[in-house]
């Protein structure tokens, strides 16, 4: 065991009284949300729902808006023991390890949250996922996905065809790969010039994030057309500890932190899809376009998406996590046998 393993054991559990009749585990957990945001709150949420249930022998001392490290640090924080836990996300580490995109976003996959999640716990994903989070000293405990993101375009999306000669601002990865296959002309920008991008038409639209967030963030001010329910992307928020001081914590501990993550996803899943259909109402009415794809559509995207995986699964680990993702994908109808 590493100094570093053993600094983030001593920190994050330790056993007090004999015979471990009384077992305190303290946790140092970072995310990347603001404590304002919905996200934020509903992380707060479970920090107090793991800290009742234990009745006190869990305690959580939260960062907020990535305040320790930046958020793409804070897996390699967690697993070294300067932090204790990591509550951002997988797609952050696709440089460690292409695989994590196929646990952080799953583009062309699942409709629905519950759907993503069902893959977690009924598809064999968590399995699959532990052997990728373990090879680099972390246990994966669980997700919080908040459902599909849409897009602010200044021009009609309404299917596949919309998408030839679209200029809009992706992030980094696989998504350009999937939208180019599309005849799209995705640039990637930072996130913080979608607006004036949008203003001065560098690009007709951009992918920012769900529906109420997008409008939150004034982008229907000036786009004014959007596509609901969205389909391209549903990023997976996880919560990943140092593998060392989760297998020193006591079951009953771990089953709290199971629980009450369980309970975050739906409680996520549940709080954005009641905001989306809020904003999509309230947009309708001031005007903005919202187009919802055929399911002939929505198939034509899933072929370039998933014609787009391999290359992505470069490692054993992705590989594997492709072929469970396309065997729960049959078993759910959404790819052909």
């Amino acid at each position: 065991m590493t100094f570093l393993k053993t600094a983030a054991l001593a920190a994050g559990v330790a056993a007090v009284a004999a015979g471990g009749a009384f077992a305190q585990t303290n946790l140092r957990i970072q995310t990347h949300y603001a404590p304002e945001t919905v996200s934020g709150k509903l992380a707060q949420q479970f920090f107090d729902d793991v800290q009742v249930m234990s009745n006190g022998e869990i305690t959580i001392e939260p960062f907020f808006s990535s305040s320790v490290v930046k958020s793409v640090e804070t897996f390699d924080a967690a697993a070294t023991g300067i932090l204790d836990c990591d509550m951002t996300g997988g797609a952050y580490q696709t440089g460690k390890n292409p695989a994590f995109q196929f646990v952080g976003d799953i583009m062309g996959g699942y409709s629905t949250p519950y759907q993503q999640l069902s893959w977690l716990y009924y598809g064999d994903g968590l399995a699959a996922a532990q052997e990728l989070y373990n090879k680099y000293d972390m246990q994966l405990i669980g997700w919080w996905v908040y459902g599909q993101e849409s897009f602010a375009s200044t021009k009609p999306i309404a299917g596949p065809d919309d998408l030839k000669n679209w200029k809009f601002r992706s992030p980094p990865g696989m998504e350009t790969k999937i939208f180019e296959k599309l005849g799209a002309s995705p640039i990637v920008m930072d996130f913080t010039e979608i607006f004036t991008a949008l203003e001065t038409g560098i690009i007709d639209g951009a992918d920012a994030s769900g529906l109420a967030n997008n409008q939150g963030l004034g982008l229907y001010d000036i786009a004014k057309h959007a596509n609901f329910p969205g389909f391209h992307s549903m990023p997976s928020d996880h919560l990943a500890c140092n593998k060392t001081v989760w297998d020193a914590m006591p079951e009953h501990h771990r089953r709290i932190m199971d629980t009450a993550m369980q309970k975050l996803a739906l409680q996520t899943a549940l709080t954005f899809e009641k905001a989306n259909a809020e904003a999509a109402a309230t947009l309708r009415e001031q005007g903005v376009t919202l187009y919802e794809w055929s399911p002939e559509d929505l198939s034509a995207f899933r072929a370039a998406a998933q014609a787009t995986w391999p290359e992505f699964a470069t490692t054993p680990e992705a590989e594997a996590l492709v072929a469970s993702h396309m065997t729960y994908l049959k078993q759910l109808g959404l790819v052909a046998e």
